[in-house]
C-alpha cells in the first residue's frame, strides 16, 4: 500500500470573480511508497513548492485528492487538521523554525508536549533521537548559540520524535555550507534506511542525488522521474543535472 497518494491535483489561485486565475498545479499525480526517500525538482515558479505544502496538508487543492495511510485530507475536519499533521507528519525547513526563546530540548519535545503525552514518553522519545542524532552536547543550548547545521539536526529531531508516516522537507540545505548540507543528507539517508519515509523539495542536484527518486515538475505538471537504483551518489547526481537542463529547455526535447 502507497502511504501518499496524490491524484489529478491542481491548483488554481484568483478564482474569485473578476480575478485572473493563475494554474500553479494543472494535474499531478504520483505516489510514493513507505521507506522510499523522493526528491522534487524544478525551477522556482514550477509549482514544486505548492505541491509541497499540498501533499504536506497545508494547503487544500482547488481539484484532486490527497490520501496520507490511506486516509483521505479532504476527509479529514478543519479542527482535527493540526492534530493529524502533528501525530502523522514531520516537516523541516530551510530556515529551521526553531524558537529562539526554547532551548533545544524543548524545541525538540513542543509537538509531543502539544499532543499532551506523558513525562515518560518524553523522555524515552527524547533520549532515543538524542543518540541518533549524536546531538548530546547541544540539547541543552539555545538555538541561537549553535551552528545551521547543528539548528537543522536539532529540527530534524523535532520531526521525528512523533514517529511520523512521512517527513516532509522543503529545502533542508539551502542555508547551510557545503559540510554541513552533506552531514545532513547523510543523515537522512540514515533515517531513510532506517525505514523513514522522505519527501523532500530541493534546488540542489547534489542533495537530490541523495534520494532514491527524484520528480521533475515544470509549469504545474510532473513532466520525467528517474530513479537512483544500485547508482553511487556522483552517478546519480550527473543524471540529475542532464534531467534539470533539458527541463530548462522544455518538454519536448526529452522526446527527441
Amino acid at each position: 500500500m502507497d502511504i501518499l497518494e496524490v491524484r489529478h491535483v491542481k491548483k488554481n489561485y484568483g478564482v474569485k470573480k473578476g480575478e485572473v486565475i493563475t494554474e500553479a498545479l494543472k494535474d499531478v499525480s504520483f505516489s510514493v511508497k513507505p521507506k522510499e526517500f523522493v526528491a522534487i525538482m524544478g525551477e522556482s515558479g514550477s509549482g514544486k513548492s505548492t505541491l509541497l505544502n499540498i501533499v504536506s496538508t497545508l494547503d487544500a487543492p482547488t481539484f484532486g485528492e490527497v490520501k496520507i495511510a490511506n486516509e483521505k485530507i479532504k476527509d479529514i475536519p478543519n479542527s482535527k487538521l493540526a492534530l493529524f499533521r502533528r501525530k502523522k507528519l514531520g516537516f523541516v525547513f530551510q530556515d529551521f523554525n526553531l524558537l529562539n526563546s526554547f532551548n533545544n530540548k524543548d524545541n525538540i519535545l513542543l509537538p509531543l508536549v502539544l499532543s499532551g503525552e506523558k513525562l515518560a514518553v518524553l523522555n524515552q522519545r527524547l533520549a532515543k533521537v538524542v543518540d541518533l542524532l549524536n546531538i548530546q552536547e547541544i540539547v541543552n543550548k539555545y538555538p541561537y548559540q549553535i551552528s545551521g547545521g547543528q539548528k537543522q539536526k536539532v529540527a530534524i529531531a523535532r520531526a521525528i520524535i512523533t514517529n511520523p508516516e512521512i517527513i516532509f522537507a522543503d529545502e533542508p540545505t539551502g542555508s547551510l555550507d557545503s559540510n554541513s548540507s552533506n552531514k545532513i543528507m547523510e543523515l537522512f539517508t540514515t533515517l531513510n534506511q532506517k525505514g523513514q519515509t522522505i519527501m523532500m523539495v530541493t534546488h540542489s542536484s547534489k542533495a537530490a542525488a541523495y534520494a532514491n527518486r527524484v520528480l521533475f515538475i515544470k509549469d504545474g505538471i510532473i513532466y520525467h522521474e528517474i530513479y537512483r537504483g544500485q547508482e553511487t551518489n556522483d552517478s546519480f547526481n550527473q543524471r540529475i543535472i542532464k534531467s534539470l537542463s533539458i527541463l530548462e529547455k522544455g518538454v519536448d526535447d526529452y522526446e527527441k
